[in-house]
């Protein structure tokens, strides 16, 4: 199946300059949703992962459908101000200043094994701050699972230490 058939291309969104690659169509396709779920289930391990955590929002999708997959629990990384109880931070670079995400303090146990669920990686500084959240908790980064690559933004480098997979590379 070649996914790249079913994402949808705006340009000039969210501003002028920008080629939005949008994976919602995929979404609607059933036989989509069961290729990404087969494509992940042979590169990572069941017995590698306790849980899947999904980057707001879009993560959270592929999070849980992958946690259904593999009969594991997600948890979700979000935009700061967004979960109720003792959270732990993390900002990080964006291309006009910083953000920050946040997770529950008491989500994960010590030495759970996670896989970090986005829909896309670009410049790679979200990915990043969220496994430093991971880690923080005492949690050990399995891998990351990415839908889209923008190879060209070198993402990738920020992450390379760890097992990571996208299925569309642009």
């Amino acid at each position: 199946m070649n996914l790249k058939d079913k994402i949808s291309e705006f340009p000039n969104f969210p501003k002028k300059g920008i080629l939005f690659r949008d994976f919602s169509p995929i979404l609607k396709d059933p036989s989509s949703l069961s290729y990404i779920s087969d494509e992940f289930a042979k590169y990572f391990h069941p017995k590698n992962v306790d849980v899947f955590a999904g980057i707001e929002s879009r993560g959270f999708i592929l999070a849980c459908i992958l946690a259904a997959r593999y009969n594991k629990g997600m948890i979700m990384i979000r935009k700061k101000g967004k979960l109720p109880g003792k959270t732990i931070k993390q900002s990080y670079k964006i291309e006009y200043g910083q953000d920050t995400i946040e997770i529950q303090k008491d989500i994960l146990k010590e030495g759970q094994r996670v896989i970090i669920c986005d829909d896309l990686l670009a410049t790679g500084g979200t990915a990043k701050a969220s496994a430093k959240l991971i880690e923080k908790l005492g949690g050990i980064i399995s891998g990351f699972a990415f839908i889209i690559e923008l190879t060209e933004l070198n993402g990738i480098s920020e992450i390379n230490q760890y097992n990571c997979k996208s299925l569309v590379r642009y």
